[in-house]
């Protein structure tokens, strides 16, 4: 016990005192955690000692004492040290950790391998909807991998879990969760906006079918995967799309603020949320991704506004610019699949919009200037309409591409041009495959004679494409209108009518132009768009338009059926017609409107749910008060449905509900005569009964349930009133897209066009470029420079935003708060050392008190000679100051 004793005093430095009473129970982990450093840097010579020490801060989140005691620049950490302590920060979401190993010798680029991106998503919680999903797809492929076994007569695992052990070597077994996995649940959160991701390494063309690819997959993880040891080619965006799927929020801004392409970047995020949220159960969970998505949007509104401010032409090029970490996916298709509204309501977006609406035109032109130059086209040639000059844009390009393509400061060296994105299919025989880049993407109008550039100039436009196909579809309908009312003649062989086979034209041109819809515009395969096309809410109702007009042209041609042809092809003009909602959606003022009354549309669903309730309620009991016996099918549906329905608006049949007010007439009690088609007698034993039931229902349907509507309807318009220009802004894009890609003939001209197309497509196999929409491909240096600018502004938007937070009253209140708390530690120190002096006097008067005791026993005693006492020391008067 001594030579302990002795070793503990030989090592003092290393004692350390804690007091609970003194310093709290919460300090008691800070205490110990700062002993073991202690003790290590006592004994350590290098940054390896100092793992265990690192881990355990981990553990308990003290990032507060890591900076202090571990990362105050004493030692010296490498890769390796900090390697295992990243993985623990990142499975156990440890943001603020993370941060503090990347910017103390971590490097990314080495810590992020394929395989140890596989082993983050082993590691997602049971509970989360991305290990469902990760689950789903591994059982689909060990259900396909033990098909192909037993076709070989092996005997193969199954039900192998998400979180199944790894092998010894130190690589998952072949049946774990890998990289196909992880692309096959991005592909259900992102869609078709983006390629698979992580085809690359797996070594999978983006083409290939599902099927093959999971065969691919599986003789390949057989074998030596060599990918998993390869470093990711984009550590901080996967770390995102991880973060994300985690839903951990701080994590998840700080990877955003890690990697490029910020814009996409915030903008993928609120997509996968969005999908995850539609798919979580949980309520709180649920909340905090729609929370966290519009974070993202919030973000990605914020960092455009930063760059439009700065270069207005850059914005451009970052909102259609294709990006190889996101599968080929732009700014503007990514928005529209996250349904970005707040993004599509930028100020940037928007004149974006405007300039390839309408063209080379300026945006001032009033529209009548437009319609009457469709029919006077000779009037393009005169200074009615003003159009761009093509001088001054061959200039501009010259210029900025005269310029070093990666300056930064304000000047546009990637300046946009409205070519790259309104180039027509007519172009593409114009054009060589080696001046489909940026570069040489001049107009290629001012190469052509005045006569002829000016003419594609105004019919190439969307907005000249628009137009066209409005007054065309107001033509049509008015032709629809007189064959159907005027000139539709029996069936042949004395119809139909020259005009009704002009009609019959018309509407083949339509179907047409949806096919072409369908399944020449984007490069998806024909299941995917056929769903991309069926999702389209207008879409449908084409679809129904052409499929009733198509059953109406079949019943009308015969006899038998020619009068409900003609009553199919009525209905069928009103689906037609109403087809004109969608073609105003363009209005700035009734845009906003279409979109309340959609909503409105929804409301009027659960209204009629109540209205049915009480409307069946009061039909079956008025008709079984009023008539004894009626057997007949259709007067039971009258009297049940349809007469309570018009009581609502007050056509009410008194004198046969009144006994009071009955005329007569001939009617029966008679059964045999009643099923024979006579009309029964009312049944006037419980008249009253049938007045207050009347009475009732009036009063819940007509100033209950119409005012709940009313309130309903208050509070859809409000609500939508508030947000009607960014609803109007989103639906526009899709409007510009929609007709941007349309040929510039109208129905039903536009037969024409489709020829012209077949014949390039399908005869001289010229490729497409419009197939592509609002999208531009940046060579790697004009790529990188823009990333780079983006980067820039959005280190300029988050200084500013962290300048406002120190700014701000609660940032004010908590610097306050840490400083009063500091203050009030210490005066409990200047107390406790109080305390401690005053019992320090206590003891020494004590002391005192003995030793006087002692000498004056020894001086009365026999043990010592009598003499005397030492004098006391002289104290020296001095004032003590506190």
């Amino acid at each position: 016990m001594v030579d302990r004793a002795l070793s503990i005093y030989k090592n003092r430095e290393l004692v350390t005192v804690f007091n609970g009473e003194q310093e709290g129970s919460d300090d008691f982990d800070t205490v110990l955690l700062k002993a073991l450093v202690k003790a290590s840097k006592y004994v350590a010579s290098n940054a390896s000692e100092y793992t265990e020490e690192l881990k355990l801060a981990v553990a308990w989140d003290r990032v507060d004492i890591a900076k202090t005691e571990l990362f105050n620049g004493g030692i010296h950490w490498k890769y390796e040290d900090l390697e295992d302590s990243m993985t623990d920060a990142l499975i156990n979401n440890k943001p603020q950790f993370v941060r503090l190993f990347c910017e103390n010798g971590l490097n990314i680029l080495d810590y992020l391998t394929y395989g140890r991106l596989e082993g983050l998503y082993r590691s997602l919680s049971d509970s989360s909807v991305a290990y469902d999903l990760l689950q789903k797809h591994l059982s689909d492929r060990q259900g396909l991998a033990g098909s192909l076994h037993n076709l070989d007569g092996a005997k193969t695992e199954e039900g192998i879990p998400l979180k199944s052990p790894s092998a010894p070597n130190g690589h998952a077994p072949a049946m774990e969760l890998n990289l196909y996995h992880v692309s096959r649940l991005l592909w259900d959160l992102l869609g078709d906006v983006c390629q698979p991701f992580y085809y690359g390494p797996l070594g999978l063309d983006y083409k290939i079918s599902t099927r093959r690819a999971l065969k691919h997959v599986n003789k390949m993880l057989v074998g030596d995967c060599s990918y998993r040891d390869q470093s990711c080619a984009s550590p901080w965006a996967a770390l995102f799309i991880w973060a994300v799927l985690q839903n951990y929020s701080e994590m998840a801004v700080y990877f955003w603020e890690m990697t490029g392409e910020s814009v996409l970047s915030a903008l993928g995020g609120c997509k996968m949320l969005r999908e995850l949220s539609k798919l979580e159960s949980e309520t709180e969970s649920k909340l905090a991704m729609k929370e966290l998505a519009q974070k993202f949007e919030d973000l990605a509104h914020d960092v455009l506004g930063e760059c439009y401010q700065n270069s207005e032409s850059r914005s451009f090029t970052l909102l259609i610019k294709k990006s190889s970490v996101w599968g080929g996916a732009t700014c503007l298709q990514m928005a529209t699949a996250a349904d970005a509204r707040l993004f599509f309501s930028h100020d940037g977006v928007q004149s974006l919009l405007s300039q390839i609406w309408w063209g080379d035109m300026e945006r001032s032109t009033e529209v009548w200037k437009l319609v009457l130059t469709f029919f006077l086209s000779p009037i393009i040639y005169t200074d009615l309409i003003k159009f761009r000059e093509q001088e001054e844009d061959v200039k501009s390009v010259d210029v900025h591409h005269a310029r070093d393509s990666d300056s930064l400061d304000g000047h546009d060296a990637n300046a946009f041009s409205i070519a790259d994105t309104t180039q027509n299919d007519e172009d593409v025989e114009d054009i060589s495959p080696e001046k489909e880049n940026l570069k040489d993407s001049l107009p290629s109008n001012s190469k052509r004679p005045f006569i002829v550039s000016r003419w594609r100039q105004f019919w190439f436009a969307p907005v000249t494409s628009f137009l066209g196909n409005v007054l065309m579809y107001f033509l049509f309908l008015f032709l629809f209108a007189y064959v159907l009312l005027v000139n539709f003649k029996p069936p042949p062989p004395d119809g139909p009518s020259p005009l009704e086979f002009v009609l019959y034209f018309w509407v083949f041109t339509l179907v047409c132009e949806e096919i072409r819809q369908t399944f020449f515009v984007g490069n998806a395969y024909v299941l995917q768009s056929m769903r991309n096309y069926i999702q389209d809410v207008w879409n449908k109702c084409d679809l129904t338009a052409l499929g009733l007009f198509t059953l109406g042209l079949c019943c009308r041609m015969f006899h038998w059926s020619y009068e409900f042809g003609r009553a199919v092809m009525a209905i069928d003009f009103m689906v037609f017609t109403l087809r004109l909602i969608h073609i105003f959606a363009i209005h700035k003022q009734l845009g906003p409107k279409i979109i309340i009354v959609g909503k409105m549309m929804k409301d009027v669903f659960f209204f009629l749910f109540f209205l049915a309730v009480w409307l069946v309620a009061y039909g079956v009991a008025n008709q079984a008060l009023l008539y004894s016996y009626d057997p007949r099918p259709t007067w039971i549906f009258r009297r049940v449905f349809y007469r309570p329905y018009m009581h609502i608006f007050g056509q009410i049949p008194i004198h046969e509900m009144d006994a009071d007010k009955l005329e007569e007439g001939n009617c029966t009690n008679d059964a045999t005569l009643i099923e024979a088609g006579e009309e029964p007698c009312l049944n006037t034993f419980a008249n009253w009964l049938v007045v207050i039931l009347l009475v009732i229902y009036l009063l819940f349907t007509n100033i209950v349930l119409v005012n709940l509507l009313i309130a309903i309807f208050s509070y859809t318009f409000s609500k939508v009133q508030e947000r009607s220009d960014t609803y109007w802004k989103f639906q526009r894009y899709n409007l510009i897209v929609e007709y941007h890609s349309r040929p510039c003939l109208a129905p039903p001209f536009i037969i024409i066009s489709h020829l012209h197309l077949i014949i390039k497509r399908y005869i001289r196999r010229i490729p497409s470029v419009k197939s592509k929409h609002f999208v531009l491909e940046l060579q790697d240096r004009k790529s990188s420079g823009l990333i780079t600018w983006e980067a820039i502004h959005k280190e300029n938007l988050l200084s500013a935003q962290k300048k406002r937070e120190r700014e701000s009253d609660s940032a004010r209140l908590k610097r306050t708060s840490v400083k009063v708390d500091s203050v009030l530690k210490q005066m409990a120190e200047v107390r406790d050392h109080d305390r401690r002096l005053q019992l320090l006097e206590k003891e020494l008067e004590y002391c005192c008190s003995a030793l006087s005791w002692m000498t004056n026993a020894l001086s009365q005693s026999d043990l010592i000679k009598a003499g005397h006492a030492p004098s006391a020391p002289q104290r020296s008067e001095s004032k003590l100051t506190p």
